[in-house]
């Protein structure tokens, strides 16, 4: 039933001719706000609201007379014809509203299940999970000639041993899990990998012999009680060997080739050349992108956060100085330059959250409404969708005068996963189990074609 979906979904205000016309994305580009970012101070803006409510921001015109953003999104504000906007996604109360859920339910399209509520944020991933949305978008495309189907940067949230469940391939198989490629504040024009990186001397033939030795080694453990993690590290020792020794993907990773103009348009911060490496990889045919943001600690204490969105204190300060700055650059920078380069139509761009934050000001863990905080809201939330057969300048969903719920339709992260398998072509969602046994990758959900066509 939830494939017949993918067919009959057209009645739901699509035009089906355009729909059958539309060729797959490509690529997929999506951008994880890391903490849960403020959908209220973004672009789900309620101006009339009281403002204990709608905050300090004023809302501004857009490119798109149905779009209105926050004032700290100038930039933005001139691509708004080339997005849209989804509001009214909601959990339905099956999350925890902790961050392991929030990442797992929108990463994935699964309801977080009851280890989540006993295990809270300790909860690590499990091989049994369901697998996240660009594993099954790269299982689905033929391998990339040179390079991985899945690549994720600049990091790996969380901090270990709290590793955010729903980024990996899970009951897929860890072939399929993503390659990281990790970047850092200091040099954010550097890209690497625990297994990429190539000591000074080091030839191509002398990574052979390298190769033949690790595999000794490998061999000589592979009865040790994690077998199954030292065969995921065996893999991607593998890709990492394969990408170095070839001569065609090194340039895919060298963002210091990109003209100076182009890299302060996306600003010399390690979110912007994140951006620009996502381009660099889609322009390179990479299926799946993944850039989650990475959160500066050094603004944690001011923000009662770990430095990202997840803003429980002083949220208007630590947004208008650091983090709607950066993205509105950073972000504005990546739809301009896809859209100039005609990349847009064939690559989908998504950004998206963990989690929206309370409408009404003041986060008790940070001295209530003093503290001018806003605490985790997973009641509603919304995300913004480009490219790949998406249409500019829309609004889907909406809610009630206070951002508070869903007006009329409640979105469930499961429709926003199977928009994105709608967009990249995948309808082939049948997979087996280790027993050979057959089961449907997201039963749940339906892909919103009113964005498309």
């Amino acid at each position: 039933m939830g494939l017949a979906g993918l067919h009959a979904a057209p009645l739901l205000g699509a035009n089906p001719a355009a729909v059958a016309q539309r060729k797959p994305a490509k690529s997929t580009i999506l951008f994880f706000l890391c903490g849960g970012a403020s959908h209220i101070d973004m672009w789900d803006m309620k101006p009339a609201a009281p403002r204990e409510y709608r905050g300090e921001f004023e809302p501004i015109r857009t490119s798109a007379p149905d779009i209105h953003l926050c004032e700290h999104l100038p930039m933005l504000a001139k691509q708004a014809h080339n997005f849209s906007l989804v509001h009214g996604i909601t959990d339905f109360g099956r999350a925890t509203g902790d961050h392991h859920a929030g990442y797992y339910y929108n990463l994935t399209g699964h309801v977080p299940d009851a280890t989540f509520k006993q295990q809270g944020n300790d909860r690590r991933p499990y091989p049994d999970d369901w697998p996240y949305m660009g594993s099954v978008v790269a299982s689905r495309r033929a391998p990339h000639a040179k390079l991985p189907n899945a690549i994720t940067l600049p990091h790996k949230p969380s901090k270990l041993p709290y590793t955010r469940p729903g980024q990996f391939a899970g009951r897929l198989g860890m072939d399929h899990d993503p390659f990281y490629l990790i970047g850092n504040f200091d040099e954010p024009l550097q890209f690497s990998a625990p297994t990429l990186t190539m000591e000074a001397g080091m030839s191509a033939g002398r990574m052979d012999e390298r190769r033949e030795l690790l595999h000794a080694l490998d061999t000589a453990r592979r009865d040790l009680d994690h077998e199954a993690q030292a065969k995921n590290y065996a893999r991607q020792q593998e890709k990492a060997f394969a990408l170095l020794s070839s001569s065609g993907t090194t340039g895919a990773f060298d963002i210091t080739s990109e003209p100076a103009s182009v890299r302060e348009r996306y600003g010399n911060t390690i979110n912007g050349t994140s951006l620009l490496m996502a381009r660099r990889l889609v322009q390179a045919g990479v299926p799946f992108v993944t850039v989650f943001w990475k959160e500066d600690e050094s603004t944690a204490k001011q923000c009662k956060s770990a430095g990202g969105w997840d803003t429980h204190g002083d949220n208007f300060n630590c947004l208008k100085k650091y983090l709607l700055p950066q993205f509105d650059r950073a972000f504005s920078a990546l739809m301009e330059d896809l859209a100039q380069s005609g990349l847009l139509d064939e690559t989908l761009v998504l950004v998206t959250s963990e989690m929206g934050r309370t409408p009404k000001v003041g986060d008790r863990r940070s001295g209530g409404v003093s503290g001018a905080g806003r605490d985790h809201w997973t009641a509603c939330m919304s995300v913004l969708m480009a490219g790949g057969g998406i249409q500019g300048g829309r609004e889907v969903g909406g809610t009630d005068a206070r951002a508070e719920y869903p007006k009329n339709r409640p979105i469930d992260p499961a429709d926003v996963v199977k928009t994105v398998y709608h967009a990249m072509g995948v309808t082939d969602l049948e997979a087996t189990d280790m027993l050979g046994r057959p089961y449907n990758l997201l039963e749940e959900g339906k892909p919103l074609m009113e964005l498309f066509g």
